[in-house]
């Protein structure tokens, strides 16, 4: 009796073990959010555990239900998925696959485990569906992060990179052409000003989900950064050439882009084109390439098609250097001023001296301001550069005008970059005061195009100028944006003819007209008139007739240097304080 009790206790024992290992495996399937199929090959009977109804609303009791799950995912996946449940026709004992259902969006991974018995013949088989949906979209959401641009849908930089090789790999191997035709948005800061960053992000998309339409197996579009864009073009030809494109964009461009507020725009673009293998042989090259070329395009005055060669290419390479050096030559400051005198045209004598810079770089080659002041400019060194000519210009008249005793105009050309700095003003007076120079003997002279941006700012500027006694002088009219509504609004004294105008006045009628015209303006407005470039008598004869007031040119003087300048004042002026 004591054994069997001790048998019945043990059986007890056992089978409360094997209900709490139940009833912990079934916990643990319920609470997980997976599935699981337990099939039973002999016997032929599948049983779900888990949560199978998050996964299928149908039933699975028999092998041959299986066939179901087959019908139930797109048919791009049912043969992987018969594959992976049946991976021991294959001698695998684990497998699995991701299909997604037919219905719906959710994404599911299917792994199978085949359990085999002593003679290694399959007896059993579990399933496992795992709902793997958010880390599918997670992970595409990381592809499409990798490789497009989030704005416009287009290409992202690094990934048209890696498409724009693979085109230049296939042209190099099949004797291919590749094309690159940047493009970016003319004056797209206006937009942004005008109209917000929001209304441009609008912009920037709509232009590109029209890019997008151009694209094809051999056309490839990216939004590269802010407005500008890149289309690469395998084999061009027909209508996937270069111009057949920008005939069809230019054309897109004529229309207005319509605004989610109901406003609407039109934009301009320039582009810069480059070519494998003419160009260069490898897709950062030709990017490069076609980026030097838009450039020279946004130069040639916007709205325009410029193909990169290596004239553009030579002119790029040079402008680089000479920005280079350039960079030395303001941290050493190796200028000179030259000074070019003005004279009054009736009785000839000294009115003043226009101050112009020259640079001698390292090799002691005299370089001309047309060539260095527009990359200055550009790159923000014309800041320091004009602050040292104008200290320059002033230290040397105050030192001209002590020695000598004389009494002339110091005239001093200023950049629009000089002007929009807040301390502008200040720092003149305080030269001024610093060498002690008279206000009314220092001119400011400006260009047109420095009111174009900022009219209101830059005019109040002068203004404060004029009303401590300098003397403003407008350079260069009648060659850019002329016009009575602003000169009328201008603190001026003084407006310069600009040479353009003597290269021809002695030949052409029309161009006397224009000059003659333009001088009764000036007399009838009450300014002085200065002519430039007089380099011949009759030129000077011309303009005695016709009432100009000053000239200055080579016919008097060319620029001379300040040691050149005191030989002549010394002459000049020299008796009269005893000097000579």
């Amino acid at each position: 009796m004591d054994e069997l009790k001790y048998e019945l206790d043990l059986l007890k024992a056992k089978n409360e073990k094997l209900i709490e290992d139940e009833r912990m495996y079934r916990e643990i399937c319920e609470n997980s959010d997976c599935a699981y199929l337990y099939v039973d090959i002999y016997k032929n009977k599948v049983k779900t555990i888990g949560k199978w109804s998050n996964f299928f609303d149908f039933d699975i009791n028999t092998v041959s239900d299986l066939d179901k799950l087959y019908d139930a995912v797109g048919e791009d996946f049912s043969l992987s998925l018969r594959d992976t449940i049946n991976a021991e026709k294959s001698g695998k004992k684990q497998a699995f696959c991701e299909c997604q259902k037919l219905k719906g969006r959710m994404w599911i991974k299917v792994s199978v485990t085949a359990l085999f018995d002593d003679k290694d013949e399959i007896t059993h088989k579990i399933i496992t569906l795992e709902n793997i949906t958010k880390l599918k979209f997670q992970s595409d959401e990381l592809t499409y992060m990798a490789y497009y641009d989030a704005l416009t849908g287009l290409y992202n930089r690094n990934y048209f990179v890696r498409c724009l090789a693979e085109f230049v790999d296939s042209a190099r191997e099949n004797d291919g052409i590749v094309s690159v035709m940047m493009m970016d948005i003319d004056d797209f800061k206006k937009v942004n000003d005008s109209l917000g960053i929001v209304v441009g992000d609008e912009v920037i998309q709509q232009f590109g989900s029209y890019l997008k339409t151009l694209t094809s197996e051999t056309v490839i579009a990216s939004h590269l950064s802010s407005d500008v864009y890149c289309l690469a073009i395998k084999n061009p030809a027909g209508a996937t050439s270069v111009e057949k494109i920008y005939r069809q964009i230019k054309k897109r461009l004529e229309e207005h882009f319509a605004l989610s507020d109901g406003r609407s725009v039109t934009i301009d673009i320039s582009v810069g084109v480059s070519e494998y293998p003419e160009s260069a042989d490898n897709a950062l090259e030709l990017i490069n390439c076609a980026e030097i070329v838009l450039f020279k395009s946004k130069e040639l005055g916007k709205n325009t098609i410029q193909f990169f060669d290596t004239s553009v290419l030579n002119e790029f390479i040079h402008s680089v250097e000479m920005e280079n050096k350039l960079k030395d030559a303001v941290f050493n400051r190796n200028f000179i001023l030259y000074y070019q005198p003005q004279y009054f045209v009736e009785s000839k004598k000294l009115r003043g001296m226009e101050a112009l810079i020259r640079w001698k770089d390292t090799d002691n080659q005299m370089i001309s301001p047309a060539s260095f002041i527009p990359i200055a400019e550009k790159n923000g060194a014309i800041i320091p550069i004009g602050g040292w000519v104008v200290e320059q210009a002033i230290s040397q008249y105050s030192e001209w005008s002590k020695k000598y005793g004389i009494s002339f105009i110091m005239s001093i050309n200023v950049s629009a970059l000089q002007c929009g700095k807040e301390d502008f003003v200040d720092n003149i007076l305080r030269l001024i005061e610093k060498y002690e120079v008279e206000p009314s003997e220092i001119e400011i002279e400006v260009t047109e195009s420095i009111l174009i941006d900022d009219f209101d700012v830059v005019s109040a500027k002068l203004m404060k100028l004029r009303e401590k006694g300098l003397r403003i002088s407008l350079d260069d009219f009648g060659t850019g944006y002329s016009s009575l509504s602003y000169l009328k609004k201008l603190p001026i004294d003084t407006l310069k003819i600009d040479k353009s105008f003597m290269d021809t006045v002695l030949n052409d009628s029309t161009t006397k007209i224009v000059t003659e015209s333009i001088i009764n303006m000036i007399r009838t407005l009450g300014y002085e008139s200065i002519a430039e470039g007089v380099e011949v008598k009759e030129q000077y004869d011309y303009l005695q007739k016709a009432g100009c007031d000053v000239i200055q040119g080579y016919l008097f003087s060319k620029p001379k240097s300040a040691e050149e300048l005191n030989d002549m004042l010394l002459k000049e002026y020299g008796e009269i304080r005893g000097l000579l």
